[in-house]
């Protein structure tokens, strides 16, 4: 049998205690991370990061990307909960509505942004598996997630040179325009 996980309060929002039982959380309780200009996500990970499958849920306003340009040495799969955004794979532009569902296979660049009147919130789930990379993955440029200030200013690997310009993701709790 697996023992239930604890779940602590914080002055942000509940979080679990990465003791790697099985656990509830409502996203509405749970602590959120916030860059101004990058949107929110609802933090159910904790402090220690799920070994096999990453999952949050991103809340975007119009113009705010989910994260720099980027690929992954592992999948990942997204689901538009509602609203509407923009994706950007392999450098071309499509537009996203509520229950689309994008499988990103490993390597390949993407991001997405908030579009619409709205915010768009996304379901993102990924593999931590790396396959046979040594590397997570990397920020190539791509001029079209420039033109919505979604890509690093040169290829990089380092999440702090992709993100530099940008100020730090600040926890703090749920705010009720985040979600519908």
């Amino acid at each position: 049998m697996v023992a239930r996980q604890r779940i602590e309060q914080t002055e942000h929002g509940l979080v679990p205690t990465g003791d790697d039982g099985w656990f509830v959380l409502n996203a509405t309780e749970a602590r959120w991370r916030e860059r101004p200009g990058r949107g929110a996500y609802c933090d159910f990970e904790g402090d220690v990061d799920f070994p096999q499958v990453g999952v949050n849920i991103q809340s975007l306003a119009p113009g705010e990307a989910m994260a720099m340009y980027h690929w992954e040495a592992d999948q990942e799969g997204f689901l538009v909960l509602s609203g509407e955004a923009l994706l950007i794979v392999e450098d071309e532009e499509r537009p996203l509505r509520a229950w689309d569902y994008l499988h990103c296979p490993p390597n390949v660049p993407h991001t997405i942004v908030g579009a619409g009147s709205g915010p768009a919130v996304i379901l993102a789930l990924g593999a931590r598996d790396h396959g046979d990379s040594p590397a997570w993955g990397g920020y190539p440029y791509s001029e079209v997630a420039m033109q919505h200030d979604a890509s690093a200013e040169e290829e990089t690997t380092d999440q702090e040179v992709a993100y530099a310009r940008f100020p730090r993701r600040v926890d703090g709790e749920f705010r009720e325009d985040w979600l519908p």
